[in-house]
């Protein structure tokens, strides 16, 4: 359970560290509203994708599926700034596919927590593994870090890539291929 008095608190003292005034007018309210505002941005730390991904249907086909151009915002756990992009999801059914908008929630759970680019691609795709059995899946994530673009090396417009492959798309170049163009990369 996320504590927002403990936030306010601390974001109370980073305010006097930084030798501002949390007194001051434009600041009286800031506790309360980075304390709201991570109460949002790291729900998905009480959340689970099985919530999601256990609404399923029955199908005949075996053909992939792809949902492309998931969006989603999500804090670098090393330095608490934003990384944000999008997120491509290919999975191969073996009998039950999910609805389509249970794609990108479940992006979301992992996506709303202190997270890593690397972890949010492997979680996703073992949860589409595990909830929907499917006989593979391949995430490819496609975000900006915050951390290199206003801090640091100060790279703006740079990109991180992360693909994760499992089942038949570990196993088999052509799919992933497939995926890619697809997805056009």
């Amino acid at each position: 359970m996320i504590d927002e008095n403990k936030i306010k608190t601390a974001v109370r003292m980073i305010i006097e560290a930084i030798g501002e005034n949390p007194d001051r007018e434009g600041l009286q309210e800031t506790p309360d509203r980075i304390a709201r505002m991570y109460s949002e941005i790291f729900a998905g730390l009480e959340q689970s994708p099985e919530k999601h991904l256990k609404k399923i249907f029955t199908v005949k086909s075996n053909d992939i599926v792809l949902e492309k151009d998931i969006q989603f915002y999500s804090m670098c756990e090393h330095h608490l700034v934003p990384f944000y992009g999008k997120a491509h999801i290919a999975y191969i059914p073996d009998g039950k596919v999910t609805g389509l908008s249970k794609l990108a929630r479940t992006v979301e759970v992992f996506a709303k927590r202190p997270q890593l680019q690397e972890r949010l691609t492997g979680q996703v795709a073992d949860a589409i593994m595990e909830y929907l059995n499917a006989k593979g899946v391949m995430v490819v994530v496609e975000a900006e870090h915050m951390c290199m673009t206003m801090r640091g090396v100060k790279k703006p417009g740079s990109r991180t890539v992360t693909v994760v492959t499992r089942g038949e798309f570990h196993e088999n170049h052509s799919l992933k291929d497939e995926v890619y163009k697809m997805i056009n990369l």
